[in-house]
């Protein structure tokens, strides 16, 4: 029997904690909304595997997105495997000593707690738990210890209150702060900082870049408050609308605390399957 409920009730901090506790194995679908989908995928209480968006995304695929592969390197690699599996990928890339087992093995892991890290700030949605319910077998899976991943993403959760205190509108655009003793060819920048910093001028605002170089709310937000921690970007006021009309709307406060005979009820519930 599956276990459905509301992330306003319930937080994915939460079910992580049941999920562990109870060593539980299946699958947590998250929905935020009708396009943004998340299945986190259990084995005795660890983490397994993530599928971002509904789909599974391929071993190259995560490999690049997570630095290890470049884009063409995971392209030759495609083109090698008979059969478009993470297993028969992986071990392409071992025998052509384009990464070794421990470099995949990182990678996967590194995949999967970014892609959970980003799901704790998932305040609004659904969750459904099916237990039992596996990966794919011929995807590569990584057990991930669920007891550090909660502790870290808490911590992320109360760093993201912080971002969104800092930089509360995006719908504005950034400049370069007025520093001329500062060289910025010089200073030492992530390649999201650079990316983020080639589409600054008086028409990008922060979200639209954010969404050009596909980032969410809280890595742009994080990246765009380090630069302004580093002296190196000002936010550019909003304009007053004219004509005194309404302000500029505010992210949604942070969900209320969950009744205690709510969690019970779910505790109770997941228990049981």
């Amino acid at each position: 029997m599956a276990l459905k409920g509301n992330l306003k009730d319930v937080s994915l901090n939460q079910l992580l904690n049941l999920i562990y506790l109870a060593r539980k194995t299946g699958a947590l679908t998250l929905q935020r909304d009708s396009t943004t989908t998340a299945r986190l995928y259990f084995k005795e209480g660890k983490l397994i595997q993530a599928a971002m968006d509904g789909q599974t995304a391929r071993l190259t695929d995560i490999l690049v997105q997570v630095g290890k592969l470049t884009a063409d390197q995971a392209k030759a690699i495609r083109a090698r495997a008979q059969v478009d599996t993470d297993k028969e990928l992986g071990l392409l890339m071992i025998q052509n000593n384009v990464l070794s087992q421990a470099d995949i093995i990182q990678g996967v892991k590194n995949y999967l707690l970014e892609s959970v890290y980003t799901l704790f700030t998932w305040h609004q949605g659904t969750f459904r738990f099916d237990p039992n319910v596996l990966p794919p077998p011929e995807r590569i899976t990584v057990a991930v210890n669920l007891d550090h991943l909660i502790i870290e993403g808490s911590r992320r959760v109360q760093e993201w209150e912080h971002l969104r205190d800092e930089l509360p509108d995006l719908d504005v655009p950034l400049k370069f702060a007025e520093r001329p003793d500062i060289n910025i060819r010089n200073i030492n920048l992530s390649v999201e900082q650079w990316k983020v910093i080639s589409f600054i001028n008086s028409r990008n605002t922060i979200r639209q870049i954010a969404n050009f170089l596909k980032m969410d709310e809280f890595q742009i937000r994080r990246i765009v408050y380090g630069l302004q921690t580093a002296g190196l970007v000002d936010v550019v006021p909003a304009a007053a609308p004219p004509g005194g009309g309404p302000p500029v709307p505010l992210p949604p406060p942070a969900p209320p605390p969950v009744g205690r005979n709510v969690l019970l009820r779910v505790i109770d519930r997941i228990r049981k399957i």
